[in-house]
């Protein structure tokens, strides 16, 4: 595997992708059109992702829940809005039953339909909502902060592993509360606590933000999301925090009394992330010898390479490299690790040449490998080698093993440290303003990135901009771009500077 080449992201950003994915055994195209096996170096990272956002949550007052796959289609009727917006993307099932034919195989039991169709869940307000008409009473149940793991079914016509596929993996939040003030206050929460995610965890620098009306969610008030850029430049929305006013809960009829013992309808917020995070975490960081994962997401921190010709020679780099490993694990936990210890592979693959196994746990993206060698041992040293930077500017030499352990949690930090200030720069540098229409149109072609404009709040305006650009507007930032000024399309007046930017 390591012997065959990546595509380079010069040659084929979308293919380079796609070789990452494949070659470092993150995931697979499944038989069903659409979806995707996770393998398990990809599923490894996403329960890297899934414990450190689940603690953030439990420190913010959530618990979790399940609710079901099914959704009764009436359900889904009773939101305007969300029947409107999900309608093209929902799978419906109609029959319980198939009947087997003898030298045939199988076909549906036409007796077997169901009384009402059911949607297999595209997102899951409207089944929670109706959960809630038996939980909330009083003004004493609120505010309720459930959160649920689960996968969800979006029929996608264009699919791309992690990206975009039929069905994906992610966490929803759904939440309610006893004044607007309170449910609009959990939605910025939410919105801070992805921010933090992406930026502390991901190493991923994002811009936050309202989306316009026409990109919010479907029955929301008015929808927050966090932007990433690319490394071809592109956009990625990787997480949405939605203030649903009290939409859901005049559509399901949950009414609660409150302090005053009037009926009131109880304010809601809808919120989540799902597994396009690793495909984010894919475009940010990796480079063209493959993967590379920010320490604090790494489901190996560190592979030990030992080195030797003959029998004498392994045994004895091996040895050495497991104390160094021991060593490595009896380090104090330490929460800019998460919930888990720092993890050490030892690679004894003799059978292969050092160089084939350097270039497989480079391609895995593990953040930092250690490489001990006869020469090594007559020192009592090793060699440290950090994924973020290839090739001998990366690699520490004469590195004591009984200081490697400090070290190598040292070298972890400054990695993780590192990307996110690579990968800041790099949308600092791609980050333009612009006044006029005709510069904008120029350079979203040549050099792309992200484009502070001014936009004159229109809906039409917005459609236009993307039906001759294929650009849209990202998010209204929260900071740093409220300056008054003039549509860079009709020159009518604008309040602030927007994102616009290709996406994906």
């Amino acid at each position: 595997m390591a012997g065959e080449k990546i595509t380079t992201r010069a040659q084929d950003y979308s293919q380079w992708y796609l070789d990452i994915v494949h070659r470092a055994g993150l995931a697979e195209n499944s038989d069903v059109r659409g979806c995707m096996v996770i393998k398990p170096n990809g599923y490894a990272i996403w329960e890297r992702m899934q414990r450190a956002l689940d603690g953030m949550f439990k420190e913010t007052g959530h618990v979790n829940a399940y609710f079901p796959l099914f959704i009764p289609k009436s359900f889904l009727a009773k939101e305007e809005q969300m029947a409107e917006g999900f309608a093209k993307e929902c799978a419906v099932v109609t029959h319980y039953r198939l009947k087997a034919i003898p030298g045939k195989g199988v076909e549906v039991d036409p007796e077997a339909r169901l009384e009402e169709e059911l949607i297999v869940r595209p997102t899951s307000e409207t089944i929670i909502w109706h959960t809630y008409k038996n939980w909330i009473q009083s003004y004493r149940d609120l505010p309720l902060l459930i959160n649920q793991w689960a996968n969800v079914v979006r029929w996608e016509m264009r699919t791309r592993l992690f990206l975009r596929t039929t069905e994906f993996l992610w966490q929803e939040g759904h939440t309610a509360h006893a004044k607007q003030a309170e449910a609009e206050e959990e939605t910025h929460r939410m919105l801070e606590v992805y921010r933090r995610f992406a930026e502390e965890w991901m190493a991923m620098p994002v811009f936050t933000g309202p989306k316009t009306d026409g990109q919010k969610f479907p029955g929301a008030v008015y929808t927050l999301a966090i932007e990433a850029m690319m490394q071809d430049k592109k956009a990625l929305q990787a997480g949405t925090s939605h203030f649903l006013g009290q939409n859901f809960a005049k559509a399901f009829g949950v009414q609660f009394q409150s302090a005053e013992g009037k009926l009131e309808s109880p304010w809601a917020t809808s919120w989540g992330v799902s597994t396009r995070l690793i495909g984010g975490l894919i475009m940010t960081h990796s480079d063209d010898q493959g993967l590379v994962v920010p320490p604090r997401l790494a489901p190996v921190h560190v592979a030990i390479v030992p080195i030797g010709k003959t029998p004498e020679e392994q045994k004895a780099t091996v040895e050495a490299a497991g104390q160094l490993a021991a060593a490595i694990a009896a380090m104090p936990r330490d929460p800019f690790y998460g919930y888990d210890p720092l993890t050490v592979r030892i690679d004894k693959e003799f059978d292969k040449s050092p160089g084939f196994r350097f270039n497989e746990w480079e391609l895995k993206g593990v953040p930092v490998r250690v490489e001990i060698g006869p020469k090594d041992l007559v020192q009592s040293a090793c060699v440290l080698a950090r994924r973020d930077r290839p090739g001998k500017e990366g690699k520490q030499m004469g590195i004591p093993l009984s200081d490697a352990p400090a070290k190598i949690d040292a070298l972890l930090r400054d990695i993780q440290k590192s990307l996110f200030e690579k990968a800041l720069a790099f949308r600092e540098a791609n980050t333009h303003r612009v006044d006029s229409y005709e510069e904008f149109k120029q350079k979203i072609e040549e050099p792309g990135g992200f484009f502070l404009a001014h936009w004159d709040g229109a809906k039409e305006t917005e459609d236009r901009i993307t039906q001759e650009t294929k650009a849209t507007i990202r998010c209204v930032p929260l900071e740093g771009t409220a300056e008054e000024g003039n549509c860079m399309v009709t020159g009518k007046p604008s309040k602030g500077r927007v994102v616009f930017a290709k996406a994906y």
